[in-house]
């Protein structure tokens, strides 16, 4: 399990993490969400004891995170770092060793992990002959040649087609059921909600969300009602706790402030043609946008 603890850094008289504290259990997926420059990649760095904090503490199943673990830890960057002048197999002979492995069990993996990723017939191409997506694939498996017990997602599934983008999924899934602990950090909210149990939203080093992400979204009370029909949309504004109505293509998209104003909405068209009537909590998308656009509109205002 990983923990960390109330950790600060400073770089000058700018706080770029600030008394961020979380943990990550044995097989559990926990997202990291921010803005750029939200703290996010400073964080992985301490983890990773590139940094050191100034103050708090990282420690990984009881253990302080130093030299002797750092072998056991996978990191997807954002930004691939690749050497594109080696070929696939030397690439990945390379990160191996680096990560404690000998030459001769890096090659006893390889193969399999290639196939696993359908890349097998690319092992003796130079990295820089192969595609944004097929580099994506050979950054992946450089993190996870050395079966990491911890292991950090940063945007893991850049210049993926969607194909490969579920062939991510199912290794990362696999890597779960083996107890692996990751960290997930992505823009795409729909990737954390799909894989993340809990999350903590960074903004300008801090955490101002927190939590499992089914308690943050009941307590965020907002649903968005989904309507296909003939309705007036005048009618419905009319309505007390209605926030907003869009239209989307074939269907409307209430937004209300809570639970209850649904039975009012259903009860302002029941004598309608109305083919569709859904009720879904707001999305993580949403609830991020809510939360870190109300914080900026307090800094700017001054409160």
């Amino acid at each position: 399990m990983l923990q960390v603890k109330n950790i600060v850094k400073y770089y000058g008289k700018i706080c770029a993490v600030n008394n961020l504290s979380f943990e990550v259990k044995d097989g559990e997926i926990f997202g990291l969400l921010g803005e750029n420059g939200a703290g996010k990649t400073t964080t992985f760095r301490i983890i990773l004891g590139l940094l050191d904090a100034d103050s708090g503490s990282v420690s990984l199943n009881d253990k302080k995170i130093d030299y002797s673990i750092t072998d056991k830890i996978g990191y997807v960057t954002e930004d691939r770092s690749l050497l594109t002048k080696l070929t696939v197999k030397e690439q990945l002979i390379y990160y191996g060793v680096l990560k404690g492995l000998t030459e001769k069990e890096v090659l006893s993996k390889i193969d399999n992990l290639l196939k696993e990723f359908d890349i097998l017939d690319y092992k003796n191409r130079k990295i820089k002959e192969l595609s944004k997506g097929n580099q994506q694939k050979i950054q992946f498996i450089s993190s996870i040649i050395n079966d990491p017990i911890l292991l950090i997602l940063d945007e893991p599934f850049t210049g993926l087609d969607p194909i490969n983008v579920e062939l991510f999924k199912k290794y990362i899934r696999k890597l779960q059921k083996r107890g692996c602990s990751i960290i997930f950090s992505s823009h795409q909210m729909e990737h954390i909600e799909e894989f993340c149990e809990k999350m903590v939203i960074l903004v300008k080093g801090k955490s101002i969300l927190e939590g499992y992400i089914k308690d943050i979204k009941k307590e965020y009370r907002k649903h968005n009602i989904f309507i296909k029909g003939d309705i007036s949309i005048d009618d419905i504004k009319k309505i007390k706790g209605v926030l907003e109505i869009d239209k989307k293509e074939d269907e409307y998209v209430v937004k209300i402030e809570d639970y209850d104003v649904v039975d009012k909405v259903f009860k302002k068209i029941s004598n309608k043609s109305i083919s569709k009537f859904v009720v879904e909590e707001a999305t993580l998308n949403e609830i991020f946008i809510d939360k870190v656009g109300e914080l900026k509109c307090q800094a700017n205002s001054g409160i």
